[in-house]
C-alpha cells in the first residue's frame, strides 16, 4: 500500500516539473523553427530543397553504402554496416517513433515558409526525423569503419537534416532526435556485428587448436 502511494506521488512530482519544460523546449522548437522560415535565403532554398528530395525514402544513404560495398576489406565491410545501420534507423524512426508520439508536422503556411523551399509535406507524424536518422545512421556506421569518411558524412548528415527544417517539414527537435537515434542504432548494429565476428573467428569450445593432433588414450 506504501509503495502505490509514494510511487503516485513521484508520478505526479515528475508530472508537475516535466510539463513546464516540456512545454518550454517545444516553445523554444517552435520558435527556432519560425526563425528559419522568416530568415530570406533565396541562394540556399533551390539546393536545399533538391537535397531533401534527393535523401527521400534513404536514396543517398542506401547509394553510398552500394558504392562502399564494391570495395575491398574495409570498404566492403563499411558498406555493408552502413547499409544495416540505414535500415535500422529507418524501421526504428519511421514505424515505432513517429506511431509512439504522433507529433504534428508544422504548420508551414501558417510559419510562411516560401513556397521556393517547399517539398512534398509528408503525411507521417513529424517526431523524429527519418531522413536524419538515416543520414546519421550511415555517417556513424561508415565514419567508425572508416575514419576519413566521418568528416564529410557527418557533413552531409547535418545538411541533410538542416534541409528538413528549411523546407518546412520538421521542427529542429525532430532533427536533433533522429541524429541521436540514428547514431545510436548505428552504434547498436557495430557492436552486433563485432559480437557476430567475435564468435564467427573464436575455436569451438572444446576443440583442440587448428593443427593439433588429438591425444591418444593410454
Amino acid at each position: 500500500m506504501t509503495g502505490r502511494v509514494t510511487g503516485r506521488v513521484t508520478g505526479r512530482l515528475v508530472g508537475r516539473v516535466a510539463g513546464p519544460v516540456l512545454h518550454d523546449l517545444a516553445a523554444l522548437d517552435g520558435a527556432v523553427y519560425a526563425a528559419v522560415a522568416a530568415t530570406d535565403t533565396p541562394t540556399l532554398d533551390a539546393g536545399l530543397r533538391a537535397l531533401s528530395r534527393a535523401a527521400d525514402h534513404s536514396k543517398i544513404n542506401f547509394s553510398i553504402a552500394a558504392a562502399l560495398t564494391l570495395g575491398p576489406g574495409r570498404w566492403r565491410r563499411a558498406g555493408q554496416a552502413g547499409a544495416a545501420s540505414v535500415a535500422v534507423a529507418s524501421f526504428t524512426a519511421n514505424v515505432l517513433g513517429k506511431h509512439l508520439v504522433r507529433r504534428p508536422r508544422p504548420d508551414r503556411e501558417a510559419a510562411r515558409v516560401v513556397v521556393n523551399r517547399h517539398v512534398p509535406m509528408p503525411v507521417s507524424a513529424s517526431f523524429p526525423s527519418g531522413h536524419t536518422a538515416s543520414a546519421f545512421a550511415l555517417a556513424t556506421a561508415v565514419g567508425t569503419l572508416l575514419p576519413a569518411a566521418a568528416t564529410p558524412l557527418t557533413l552531409l548528415a547535418c545538411t541533410v537534416g538542416y534541409s528538413r527544417v528549411h523546407t518546412g517539414v520538421h521542427y529542429p527537435g525532430d532533427v536533433l532526435a533522429g541524429a541521436l537515434l540514428g547514431s545510436t542504432c548505428a552504434g547498436v548494429v557495430l557492436a552486433v556485428g563485432r559480437r557476430w565476428v567475435a564468435r564467427q573467428v573464436s575455436p569451438v569450445a572444446g576443440a583442440p587448436p587448428c593443427g593439433a593432433r588429438a591425444a591418444r588414450p593410454g
